[in-house]
């Protein structure tokens, strides 16, 4: 198949539309949050990993502690996944200016970028992803935020190749 100026203008034209899917949308009401704030101390949470397309739902818990020290926030997660599957993944952010911050897992690919803007958390990143059948690439979009007092929701959108191929809702509470 070649490609013609038309349907290369179609695709120029769809490109920006794909990057918007590729970001969770604000939520319409959140009361005010910070990285420290949804995740220093202990909390446990439930999530649903989906992909649609390849048929995919995964459900898994989780326990987190979250200790800050000067501006390093260190997070330790520990995942059960509804096939058995058990993993332990550890955050490490650094603060690197007024509302954002710099973090790295072990299965994140580079650094992640945190933009904090008082009523939601931006984070982005590429990771490794392990599951019984291997290890994935997939990018992570998520949105961080507050809905009610004591409960913090993580929504994100997945993609791979820099196209959409999922989402997740994780939704946490303080232990």
């Amino acid at each position: 198949m070649t490609l013609t100026r038309r349907s290369a203008l179609a695709l120029a034209a769809a490109l920006p539309l794909a990057a918007c899917a590729a970001a969770p949308p604000s939520p319409a009401r959140a009361l005010p949050i910070t990285l420290v704030e949804a995740f220093r101390g202990r909390t446990r949470g439930a999530g649903l990993f989906r992909a649609p397309l390849a048929g995919i739902e995964r459900r898994f818990t989780a326990r987190l502690d979250g200790r800050l020290r000067g501006d390093t926030l260190t997070v330790v997660e520990d995942f059960v996944y509804d096939d058995g599957q058990q993993d332990r993944l550890t955050w490490v952010f650094r603060r690197t200016g007024e509302g954002t911050w710099d973090g790295r897992r072990e299965d994140t690919v580079g650094t992640a970028k945190v933009v904090e803007d008082g009523r939601e958390i931006r984070l982005s990143y590429l990771a490794d992803f392990r599951s019984t059948s291997g290890v994935t690439r997939l990018g992570f979009a998520d949105v961080i935020w507050r809905p009610a007092p004591g409960l913090v929701i993580n929504d994100a959108v997945v993609t791979r190749w820099g196209l959409r191929v999922g989402t997740v809702r994780f939704e946490l509470r303080r232990a």
